[in-house]
């Protein structure tokens, strides 16, 4: 991966991923992107994963683990107090990256970037409860990429969108806000569809049991991002109590054996967030073809985004028969979304 090429992800990761999100990671990701010295750090990291993800995961994973470095006084989640971002920050953070060059090289080609982002379920909410209302069968949910499977969860947690109505299990510890933007609102029931079944596929299984997997999905919430560290810490101690099944290997190629352990008569629903950007091309048309193979016996719902641009699809097929929506935009972390479906 050239630095020209590197240089454009971190300007773009600053413009479309972190303002309004992360003061830190905006200004880092500007300053990284014009220099050579750091792009040339990142050129370790495997191929077709996040690279500003992961170069900040891996920082912030080094000063969660007790780096006593002047970096950490910048950092929110390692100082109650921490200090202004002024033009010391990156001279910081680049010194940090000297010193810590050896560690950070070994975590960019060891480690991947993977989804845990609990708030994201505010908007799998009402998509799964489309599902449910369209079929009227329990659901049988497959994700892939799902790392530690705190999305898998979706039903055991409750939900507020703007107004003092809660939605879901509201005896959960987990508790979600989310904004719907736009004209149209999805149809919300109180309490959640059916679940039949929950697996989830991913290359690398994260195990909340294992201190080191735990820390390293710590690090990859932003440092300013206290309220999301709580719904994953929240969402893991869920987790104990409503453990899910999950495999560990390639999920497109798992995906049709999976689909025929599940229950007759329920939806099968293979869904992924922010996952879809890992994945090379080709196999993105082989996932697609897989599911169109399903959908011939089976009914089929396919939830995504990052696929093939920013925005959550919804394709399927009844009875055999292919329908695409297109739900809408959703911010990155599940802030917000809008709902397109009339």
């Amino acid at each position: 991966m050239n630095t020209l090429h590197l240089s454009q992800r971190f300007y773009n990761f600053a413009n479309m991923e972190c303002k309004d999100s992360s003061e830190l990671y905006e200004f880092l990701s500007l300053k990284i992107s014009k220099d050579d010295e750091i792009l040339e750090l990142c050129s370790a990291a495997q191929n077709g994963q996040p690279v500003p993800n992961l170069l900040f995961g891996a920082v912030h994973y080094l000063l969660l683990k007790g780096s006593d470095h002047p970096l950490k006084t910048y950092y929110p989640s390692r100082v109650d107090s921490p200090k202004n971002i002024d033009s010391g920050t990156f001279v910081c953070f680049k010194e940090f990256c000297r010193a810590y060059k050896d560690e950070i090289v070994s975590i960019l080609r060891s480690k991947l970037v993977q989804t845990n982002e609990v708030r994201r379920c505010a908007y799998l909410y009402p998509v799964f409860s489309y599902i449910y209302h369209k079929t009227k069968k329990p659901l049988s949910l497959i994700e892939i990429g799902t790392s530690a499977g705190l999305q898998l969860l979706w039903d055991k947690y409750s939900y507020t969108y703007g107004t003092d109505q809660i939605f879901g299990d509201k005896s959960s510890r987990v508790h979600i806000t989310s904004e719907i933007k736009g004209k149209n609102t999805p149809s919300l029931p109180l309490e959640s569809p059916p679940v039949a079944s929950k697996i989830g596929l991913d290359l690398y299984i994260s195990d909340l049991r294992n201190s080191e997997d735990y820390l390293w999905l710590k690090s990859l919430i932003w440092p300013e991002h206290q309220n999301r560290l709580a719904l994953f810490e929240n969402a893991a101690e869920c987790l104990k109590d409503n453990p899910v099944e999950l495999i560990e290997g390639d999920g497109i190629a798992l995906l049709e054996d999976v689909v025929e352990t599940r229950p007759e008569d329920t939806a099968i629903c293979i869904f992924h967030t922010h996952v879809a950007n890992q994945i090379p091309d080709d196999a993105k048309h082989e996932l697609l073809g897989k599911i169109k193979n399903i959908g011939q016996n089976r009914d089929v719902f396919h939830i995504y985004n990052n696929m093939w641009d920013r925005q959550l699809h919804l394709n399927y097929f009844l009875d055999g028969v292919e329908f695409n929506q297109t739900i809408g935009d959703t911010d990155g972390h599940g802030r917000w979304f809008e709902w397109h479906i009339k």
